[in-house]
């Protein structure tokens, strides 16, 4: 298969505000999983922050403000009660109801189910956190700077290994790749093309690549594909009935769902990018899901349901993660975010973004878990990095109205 990348073809204006804006898209990485927190919440009324009507409120501004097609929320209170709630459209061309709570790409949520899979397969024995990705995938990672025997299995998982983030190197016209599919060698090559970006355990950056070595971690270690792993570890014996690994070349969405919409450029028409072959993202990236599933996998996660102790302990254990950012308080545990709300709790969760989706959320440790999926990326519905980073925390900010009261 010919990886397509990013072409010269485009003009040269076109390409500036391209690299101008993939950098924004790459700084989002950090903002995915931590909240913009200053003072109340921005986008609801601070009196009324976690109610209902807070929350619609929240949902229609983005909507009619931010320009997102859909918004899907699930939220649940500390008493275990949950509301849905939708705003927008789920087809632009036939103007059908937003499905309450309908499938969504996760994203970069799926970096949580699959750090899960390889602590459990720590506490088995299977795997040393600190133990290098080389002796599991020997002679694999090698490249400028680059040397496998020196980034651990914890360096991937926390994001501190400095691997390149292969994500750079893919077309970011997302309509060129989206009938495209990626094997994970083929991401990893991606990424090994290019430098180091720093020395490992040097500091944070967040990196794609990093979980598709965790993905080819796990097939080494059991021998079997990724996505029966994540299924028969997490999917299944948690009960998410609604999230699904998808089968290779599997690229529409099987259950009720919004649809997607992405631009060719920032902040360009909307087009329905629905159909999509998620391999891209792989074990970084590729599950669908709904938002009530997310709540009920991240209560489970920082329950103890899917972890023995130790490897919780492990996962919640944090680093600095908010160089650069408007996050300074935000930090990063093994496939985890930790963020202090304006309302006095921590929110644990992760968030992602894939072509046609953006969802974020987490939950506290009182028991409240939120979940806002919007149907298309923050740079799909505004053009300047500004008004990207500006729609992206809009969407944080209603995470946060949902949570706090």
């Amino acid at each position: 298969m010919s990886v397509r990348l990013r072409t010269s073809a485009q003009n040269k204006p076109a390409k500036q505000r391209g690299r101008r804006v993939l950098s924004v898209v790459a700084a989002l990485a950090v903002l995915g999983g931590g909240l913009a927190v200053s003072g109340s919440p921005a986008y609801s009324a601070p009196d009324r922050a976690g109610h209902p009507d807070a929350v619609n409120e929240g949902a229609r501004n983005l909507v009619h403000e931010d320009g997102f097609p859909a918004v899907l929320a699930a939220v649940e209170g500390r008493h275990g009660r949950v509301r849905d709630h939708t705003a927008g459209t789920g087809d632009l061309e036939t103007g059908a109801a937003v499905p309450v709570n309908g499938q969504v790409r996760a994203g970069s949520n799926t970096k949580s189910f699959t750090s899960a899979v390889v602590l459990q397969l720590a506490g088995e024995g299977k795997v040393d956190l600190d133990e290098p990705i080389g002796t599991y995938l020997p002679g694999l990672v090698r490249g400028e700077g680059i040397d496998g025997t020196r980034i651990t299995v914890r360096n991937l998982l926390q994001h501190t290994s400095g691997l390149p983030d292969y994500t750079q190197s893919l077309d970011p016209n997302p309509f060129e790749i989206r009938d495209t599919y990626y094997n994970p060698r083929e991401m990893l090559d991606l990424a090994l093309s290019e430098k180091a970006v720093f020395e490992p355990g040097a500091k944070w950056q967040y990196s794609n690549t990093n979980y598709v070595l965790a993905g080819l971690l796990v097939e080494k270690v059991t021998g079997r594909p990724f996505g029966e792993e994540i299924t028969n570890r997490i999917i299944r014996p948690l009960g998410l009935k609604d999230t699904y690994w998808p089968k290779a070349g599997e690229r529409g969405v099987r259950g009720a769902h919004p649809k997607g919409y992405a631009s060719a450029t920032p902040g360009g028409p909307l087009e329905d990018i629905t159909r999509l072959d998620p391999s891209q993202a792989w074990a970084a990236g590729q599950l669908v899901t709904t938002p009530r599933d997310l709540n009920r996998f991240f209560s489970a996660l920082l329950g103890g349901e899917v972890l023995d102790a130790a490897e919780l302990k492990e996962m919640t254990t944090t680093v600095p993660a908010a160089e650069g950012s408007a996050t300074p308080n935000t930090e990063y545990g093994l496939g985890l975010f930790r963020t202090p709300l304006s309302c006095g709790v921590e929110l644990w969760g992760h968030g992602g973004a894939i072509h046609g989706y953006e969802t974020f959320g987490g939950v506290t440790d009182d028991g409240r878990a939120a979940t806002v999926a919007v149907t298309a990326l923050s740079a799909s519905v505004a053009a300047e990095p500004e008004g990207i980073l500006e729609a992206h925390q809009h969407v944080q900010e209603l995470v946060e109205t949902a949570i706090c009261e």
